[in-house]
């Protein structure tokens, strides 16, 4: 497993970053778990992650400013956002800004991985 793609995974909800790091170790793949995106931008993952799973609303830095900071730093890492609360026009601009998955709470753990796998096969965006 050293040699295994990286998920992080940021979510302010214990329950729900526990259960997203199960599933991903269930996989076979390394996780690393963050409570805030100001945690993950300040951690030595942020050049090794092979896909950010983030939630939408947290305090601080909410999943669409982070992908916003991370594109103007030119990161390329695909990223998968989760919300409890779903609006149309936030999913459009994830997805027009390069989100690879928009999903909302609750969610289908088979979609999840079919992304996962799908951001480890294709890589970061260029």
């Amino acid at each position: 497993m050293p040699d295994a793609p990286i998920i992080s995974i940021i979510d302010d909800d214990d329950s729900m970053r526990c259960a997203m790091k199960s599933l991903v170790m269930s996989l076979g793949l390394r996780v690393h778990t963050f409570r805030s995106a100001e945690e993950f931008l300040q951690s030595p993952r942020l050049d090794d992650t092979s896909c950010l799973i983030t939630d939408l609303q947290m305090p601080g830095l909410s999943g669409v400013e982070l992908q916003s900071l991370l594109l103007a730093q030119a990161r390329h890492m695909p990223i998968i956002l989760v919300t409890a609360f779903p609006e149309e026009h936030t999913r459009n601009r994830a997805m027009e800004a390069g989100a690879l998955g928009f999903l909302s709470k609750p969610f289908e753990t088979q979609t999840l991985i079919k992304l996962i796998e799908q951001a480890i096969a294709t890589g970061p965006k260029s």
